[in-house]
């Protein structure tokens, strides 16, 4: 895009109102540099990156972006191998911070999906190495004394020397007090002095390092503090040569990471302008347009995007694809400059990827070039008159412009005389029109009236002036060429009936004859305009209520998630208390009727059957069942990204997951089906118990996880006080001892459990636990 159209429409004035909502020098750059693209590729996805970040900041909150100095002179002084300083370090270190926090805001986004900010967030780097080296400095940029073993061995002599230094110091003010002219410790060539009275210098031997103006007063380093004054010196000075070594070698490793760190600043500036352009949709009413695939121009409730929305008045253009040129007539100080000037701006702002300041349902074109010849164009300089001027620029327009440009001409054929202007008018539009390129120009001529009425590919437009009131109203009249107000006007003010009808009179029919055609015109095109608007309401109303009725299901949709959740709690609250009145009776009963062993167990896997299972609440079931997580099917344990088998469904909602050899408890949110089975049949069966006769004597419990190792002891003990074994070895390994102390716990509770005790060392000692069972 040429550079001329960018300052004639003031381009860089709507990049300015951006500038406020910019955080950081990487997204001042961006916008500096903001490119006019004729891709719409390119484009498109500019846009679709700004309404990914709408979607994201109105469900998750706004995305705060520190402030970060620009770092490309830095990375230039790195690629030449320059050491680099403390604060030019802390540039560095708050880039990679500020890109982290992005990163990380994203990454914690939820009820959203950005493909397009996503693409972009792939090219942010994740680099521990280049942290960790960067950790050395502290937030002001002040290296820690943690940097390298010999820093913090310097610092910490530093420290104790000026210890040494300040206790000999106070010790020479407090015994000294009367030879010195005023009871302070200060500093003179950087050294720590006492001011003593000149007649009292042989008191406190030392080094002189100044003399008052009076003589009255030395500045003495007392003898005591020199040798420690030298050391504190000489171990500073080794200090800063560490500090050199640290920051040129920290400078070289940092050369290997210039691409990254190109990288960042990039991509921090890049989020930045998105972060602005979309403060700005905000403040200033604006949207993001559609792109028009041909040169069909829909642009609704236009406003230019320098003047205060609440004093502009916004107008559709409207400028179909087999619509050559538009021809705009009116008054002067209607509007038609600013008319064709935001036409030019708001493309110029969609093709950078800037939202428009126009209304839903904007369609833009996109154009290689935009030509225009507005305002004034005396040349002083070529002493060439504005006719001159503006025609030099017409034919250079001429030359350039083809069917992919769009053309803006404002009061087209001035500056020379009437009739001749309006021939060479006529013929530029026609020139423009033959090649099929966009124009839209204003004038002053009649003639070109007739033009637009004439010419196919060509239509007539005005700026609307109120007769009634006497100014204009500054909207924009499509299809409607404006008629001459002059006669009408001069009545208004007062000219006399006789003047007005002898101007009449000069007037020819034809003449006459277009104003009431015009006027006929503009009724019709009021009452189009009415019409149309009506339209436009009803469709705001319908996307309003599209988008409520859209909001309300995804409320509905949450408030069902609500109610699931409630009743698995309730579900859960109310098994487990059946559970715990079960046992309770069982308990009871046994204590009164002694039981037998195998008569409790069996009343208890009765109860286990008769008590609310969570699994049967009819809401979590038709949820569950929706998704088709039942005992038997395939899944991926999303947490874990691992496939799995569901082994059953727990008390609390849970489902237990078999991944390889170990078994896990997992919320249902973070399964994902990958192959169901036939659900079991769900005809009534008589409540049993089944028991193995092939149970083993010894239970394995090695590698097995603290939970299954609880159930497998308890399901253990049951299956053998049902098949009358007396004695019973449970192997938990010697490891940790966790498992082991559970299984003394679990025998230690059981009152079916005579007695335990490790097994003998040839069958496992500590290893293993031998029980006897009542």
């Amino acid at each position: 895009m040429n550079n001329k159209i960018l300052k004639t429409l003031e381009f860089d004035l709507v990049k300015a109102k951006l500038e406020p909502f910019l955080a950081t020098e990487q997204g001042k750059n961006e916008l500096r540099n903001l490119q006019i693209f004729t891709n719409a590729d390119k484009i498109q996805e500019e846009f679709s990156q700004l309404a990914e970040f709408e979607e994201v900041i109105s469900q998750n909150g706004p995305l705060n972006i520190l402030h970060t100095k620009d770092i490309s002179e830095i990375l230039k002084r790195l690629q030449l191998q320059a050491s680099l300083s403390g604060p030019e370090f802390l540039r560095i270190k708050r880039v990679i911070s500020t890109l982290g926090r992005i990163k990380q805001y994203f990454k914690e986004a939820t009820n959203i999906e950005f493909p397009s900010l996503g693409l972009l967030l792939d090219k942010i780097f994740e680099n521990n190495e280049l942290v960790h080296l960067l950790s050395i400095f502290d937030d002001s940029g002040a290296l820690l004394d943690t940097a390298s073993s010999k820093l913090y061995e310097l610092r910490t002599e530093i420290r104790q020397e000026q210890s040494a230094i300040d206790k000999i110091m106070q010790d020479m003010l407090n015994h000294h007090a009367a030879d010195l002219t005023e009871n302070l410790i200060t500093i003179r060539n950087d050294r720590k002095v006492l001011p003593v009275s000149a007649g009292n210098k042989s008191k406190i031997p030392g080094v002189v390092h100044d003399i008052s103006s009076s003589g009255a007063t030395l500045f003495i380093e007392p003898n005591a503090a020199v040798t420690r004054n030298n050391n504190l010196n000489q171990k500073r000075i080794e200090e800063k040569n560490e500090v050199s070594r640290i920051f040129m070698e920290l400078s070289d490793k940092l050369i290997t990471f210039l691409p990254d760190l190109k990288q960042a600043s990039w991509v921090i500036g890049k989020f930045d302008l998105i972060k602005a352009k979309s403060e700005f949709m905000r403040r200033n009413e604006a949207i993001i347009p559609s792109l028009a695939h041909d040169h069909d121009i829909q642009i609704y409730q236009a406003r230019h995007p320098l003047i205060e929305a609440n004093k502009v008045v916004r107008n559709d253009i409207l400028f179909s694809n087999d619509l050559n040129s538009i021809v705009i007539t009116g008054p002067n100080t209607g509007g038609k400059t600013i008319t064709i000037k935001t036409l030019g701006i708001l493309t110029l702002m969609a093709q950078s990827g800037l939202p428009v300041t126009a209304g839903v349902g904007t369609k833009i074109a996109l154009f290689d070039e935009i030509f225009a010849d507005i305002g004034d164009e005396q040349s002083i300089e070529q002493s060439l008159s504005t006719f001159s001027s503006h025609m030099l620029h017409i034919i250079e327009i001429l030359t350039k412009a083809n069917k992919n440009s769009l053309v803006l001409f404002d009061e087209l054929g001035a500056g020379t005389d009437p009739k001749e202007g309006a021939a060479l008018a006529t013929a530029i539009l026609e020139e423009l029109r033959s090649r099929k390129i966009k124009t839209l120009s204003t004038t002053h001529y009649p003639e070109l009236k007739a033009y637009g009425l004439e010419t196919e590919g060509v239509q007539n437009a005005s700026m609307e002036f109120d007769i009634e009131n006497m100014r204009p109203t500054y909207r924009l009249r499509l299809g409607v060429p404006g008629r001459s107000n002059a006669i009408e006007i001069s009545r208004r003010l007062g000219l006399s009936e006789s003047v007005i009808e002898a101007a009449k009179v000069e007037l020819n029919d034809n003449e006459t004859d277009i104003n009431g055609m015009i006027e006929r015109l503009e009724s019709q095109v009021h009452s189009q305009e009415e019409a149309t608007a009506e339209i436009k309401r009803l469709k705001l109303d319908s996307e309003k209520i599209n988008k409520q009725l859209i909001s309300e299901q995804r409320a509905l949709e949450r408030e069902k998630d609500k109610l699931i959740d409630s009743a698995r709690t309730e579900a859960a609250e109310i098994a487990g208390k059946a559970r715990e009145e079960a046992q309770a009776i069982l308990k009871q009963l046994n204590e009164k009727m002694q039981l037998k062993p195998h008569e409790v167990i069996a009343g208890m896997a009765e109860l286990d059957k008769l008590i609310p299972d969570l699994s049967k609440n009819r809401v979590l079931k038709k949820a569950k069942a929706s998704r088709g997580l039942i005992v038997g099917a395939e899944v991926l344990v999303t947490s874990f990204g691992q496939h799995g088998r569901i082994i059953r469904l727990e008390k609390d909602g849970r489902w237990q997951v078999l991944i390889g050899s170990i078994t896990a408890i997992v919320d249902e949110s973070d399964l994902e089906i990958l192959q169901t089975v036939e659900k079991p049949s769900t005809k009534l069966k008589n409540i049993s118990r089944r028991v193995s006769t092939n149970i083993k004597a010894q239970l394995d419990l090695r590698g097995t996880r603290y939970e299954e190792a609880s159930l497998e002891i308890d399901n253990y003990i049951d299956q053998a006080l049902l098949t009358n074994l007396s004695t019973i070895t449970i192997v938990h390994g010697i490891g940790t001892g966790v498992i082991r102390e559970l299984v003394k716990k679990k025998l230690q509770a059981n009152k079916h459990v005579k007695s335990f005790e490790y097994a003998p060392m040839n069958a496992g000692g500590s290893g293993a636990t031998i029980a006897q069972l009542k």
